[in-house]
């Protein structure tokens, strides 16, 4: 190739990348939000609040974390995917994105709108009830909600929220009824379910394992296939003779069209603390798994979500 010719290509190479390059180099100049579409004290903010102070120290600019509640996490997501996509407006995202478009006619975004950056943890579910309820195993609630047909409520954080699908489901095998209650995050049914108001709540471990430790509820079987180390005693569904293993995770996305300069930096740092020991103790304390992914391991687990969703919507005909 003549010189000239190769002068000519590196010169358009140059100018090509370069504002790539002087954008990862410059990023961040200022601070950053982090959206939660839960409650603040939920099983998704303590983990999103970990990680916005450890990735603020790194980046030497404020994650400032911000909770915007309700629709099952639709206002969070739609409020995130509505700003600039440029790496200061993220999102604390969940299953519930892919839960959401599979439940929801007229949600007001697409898988494709959703740039994910990378998984932070997968938790299972526990079964938790009331103290008020005169039980204390999952074959003691089973046998008093069918003599209660009706009469005991249950919460989620919203209509067609993982709560209550799971609740749906629990629902079918066992042959017991109750009714549904919608509040805009964990810790809103943690306000009730504590004090008896709210009798049944299929909850992320990382929302009840500590008031379970500390009596304030009781928990009646897990989700996993196998016992929790953060609660041992506490019996697997599979173990009561239900093929129902069940999990959630959670992850930091941000709107399709970030940087993917930004988007790879964000990569490593976010996973760098996931992979800490600070962060892995809080989460697995509780029940969880910290783990960390690429970018298209947690679009491949985000499809997953959004197509094994579909499938349950049609069956108990949830499409809202």
């Amino acid at each position: 190739m003549p010189s000239r010719l190769r002068t000519k290509y590196v010169i358009i190479f140059a100018l090509l990348v370069a504002p790539a390059l002087a954008l990862a180099q410059a990023y961040p100049e200022k601070p950053i939000r982090l959206v939660v579409g839960f409650s603040a004290g939920g099983p998704t903010d303590l983990p999103a609040r970990l990680i916005a102070d450890r990735l603020g120290a790194a980046l030497g600019e404020r994650v400032i974390v911000e909770n915007r509640t309700g629709a099952g996490g639709q206002i969070a997501t739609q409020d995130v995917l509505a700003k600039p996509r440029d790496g200061y407006n993220l999102l604390l995202c969940t299953h519930f994105e892919g839960i959401n478009l599979a439940i929801y006619k007229n949600a007001a975004y697409t898988l494709a709108d959703i740039a994910p950056i990378t998984q932070i943890a997968r938790y299972y579910y526990a079964a938790a009830v009331a103290n008020s309820v005169p039980v204390k195993s999952w074959e003691e609630f089973v046998a008093y909600a069918k003599a209660n047909p009706g009469k005991l409520n249950y919460g989620m954080t919203g209509r067609g929220s993982a709560q209550e699908i799971l609740a749906l489901e629990l629902g079918k095998l066992t042959g017991i009824a109750m009714t549904g209650i919608a509040y805009k995050g964990g810790a809103d049914v943690m306000n009730d379910l504590i004090p008896g108001r709210l009798q049944f709540y299929v909850s992320p471990t990382l929302g009840v394992v500590p008031h379970y430790k500390a009596g304030r509820l009781r928990l009646v079987a897990v989700t996993s296939p196998e016992r929790l180390a953060a609660a041992p005693e506490i019996p697997t569904l599979v173990e009561k003779g239900l093929p129902f293993v069940r999990y959630g995770w959670l992850g930091v996305c941000a709107g399709a069209g970030t940087p993917p300069a930004v988007i790879a930096q964000l990569n490593r740092e976010i996973g760098a603390i996931v992979r800490s020991a600070q962060y892995r103790e809080l989460i697995e304390k509780a029940g969880s798994i910290a783990i960390a992914s690429t970018p298209d391991e947690l679009a491949s687990i985000l499809r997953q979500t959004y197509d094994q969703t579909a499938r349950i919507a049609a069956e108990f005909g949830l499409r809202l």
